[in-house]
């Protein structure tokens, strides 16, 4: 590896790269890194840069609790390690690469709080099991003038091409700052909610997946400024508007069928896969969408979800089944998760996420009929006749959700479920004594 290092470092030296991003996600989902000099790229392939552990509990507002007794003092170090196969040069800051870094102990041994790696262990255990998975983000984003936050950076309308007529050199550097970092884009576009826009990243594996949402964020975060502009990815930048959503879109394959396709519903293990996920939902939105301003976000009447169900195209269930057709081919049947959010970390959100829907093919799990309305707009009896039950709507209640279900906390590990429920609880007191107005507003540059 540090053979491979210190010729990707010489080849980015000649290019005119100065220094390297290694960069991971907290267990707010905030990115975080230690920028290595060109000539140091080598060395931290090698051996790794040092870090608190202490990342492992900070929480949402930069505070640090010792609410976790495995993390219960200033002491300690970790070792940031570069994927160097994952480096990549910035097109939007041709003077520094980006790569994402592993987490390890101080002596180079696994750590148990690296997210990365908790998501590389589901997927051994998919392999193990004969399953390939695909996953992909759709990202929502709202954009403002720099010099001016409170202002819209685009004046809508929604989904129309005249409200990017503005920000045409913003779009532009999008698309070309996303090829040359290495992103596939599906589409862009101007979406429903106030200087709101939306862009999907193409599937991939899952671990790639993971790493792509980071890079997708600082390349985003580049090209605004460059433009004179700040781009928030809040779960809810204002109370009466949409919020941010990165909706995750997975697929599971054996043998290379993927069992979410077939004529009509799904059947067999794509049903049971889809039956996992819909069975540990309210645990899997403890960690996908985990901070307060999420719990906010998901209402009823703005296709964010707020009821745990499931159904075909329905843009209010928050897992949207998304079939395969003649036109588009069997393999792009998925399923879309749409409570998710910037403030999951990308990669304990997938692991979670497989996690489920694996325990959902083993345990052949049942999956209930899709429902294609709303069910915000029927009555308590009417939701507990269908079996449809609201999401957890508080900190409490996420944290209670996660500890129900032994298999998304068990995939996260003791100590690492035990940091992450830390951090929930110290933003959760901090948000008890603040207005849900300041609460939104403290997070709306956060991410």
């Amino acid at each position: 590896m540090t053979k491979a290092a210190s010729a990707v470092a010489k080849e980015l030296a000649a290019a005119g790269v100065a220094g390297v991003h290694l960069a991971w996600a907290d267990n707010n989902g905030i990115p975080r890194s230690r920028i290595v000099p060109i000539g140091g790229l080598a060395g931290a392939a090698a051996r790794g840069v040092g870090a608190t552990s202490l990342f492992a509990v900070f929480d949402s507002h930069d505070a640090i609790t010792y609410g976790h007794s495995g993390l219960a003092t200033p002491s300690g170090d970790i070792r940031l390690v570069p994927v160097v196969e994952r480096i990549r040069r910035l097109a939007g800051q041709p003077a520094l690469a980006w790569a994402p870094a592993r987490q390890l102990a101080a002596d180079g041994s696994p750590w148990p709080y690296c997210q990365r790696t908790v998501l590389e262990r589901q997927l051994a255990e998919a392999g193990r099991r004969g399953l390939e998975f695909r996953a992909g983000y759709e990202l929502e984003f709202t954009v403002a003038p720099a010099g001016r936050r409170s202002e819209p950076g685009h004046p809508g309308p929604a989904y129309s091409p005249h409200a990017l007529v503005g920000l045409d050199g913003f779009v532009t550097a999008l698309l070309n700052d996303f090829a040359a970092n290495g992103l596939e884009i599906g589409q862009l576009h101007a979406e429903y909610g106030v200087a709101q826009l939306e862009l999907s990243l193409a599937a991939t594996d899952p671990l790639a997946a993971a790493d792509d949402q980071l890079l997708a964020r600082q390349t985003i975060h580049a090209a605004a400024h460059a433009h004179g502009l700040a781009v928030s990815f809040a779960p809810l930048v204002g109370l009466g508007a949409a919020g941010n959503g990165w909706h995750l879109h997975t697929s599971v394959r054996r043998r290379g069928r993927n069992l979410l396709s077939g004529q009509g519903l799904p059947t067999g293990e794509g049903a049971a896969y889809l039956g996992g996920l819909l069975r540990d939902l309210p645990a899997l939105t403890a960690v996908t969408a985990p901070s307060v301003p999420s719990t906010l976000r998901l209402r009823p009447g703005f296709f964010a979800g707020a009821y745990a169900f499931w159904g075909v195209e329905n843009r209010e269930a928050p897992l949207r089944y998304v079939p395969g057709s003649k036109l588009l081919g069997p393999d792009h049947a998925n399923v879309e998760l749409k409570t998710s959010d910037a403030s999951a970390n990308p990669y304990l959100a997938l692991a979670v996420v497989l996690a489920a829907g694996m325990a959902g093919i083993e345990d052949d799990a049942g999956l209930p009929e899709p429902i294609g309305a709303d069910p915000g707009g029927w009555t308590e009896g009417e939701r507990e006749t269908r079996g449809v039950a609201p999401l957890p709507a508080s900190p409490a209640e996420q944290d209670a959700a996660l500890l129900a279900s032994p298999r998304v906390s068990g995939a996260l590990g003791d100590e690492l479920l035990g940091a992450f429920r830390a951090v929930r609880a110290s933003d959760a007191a901090w948000a008890a004594e603040r207005s849900t107005e300041e609460i939104v507003a403290a997070h709306r540059w956060r991410y």
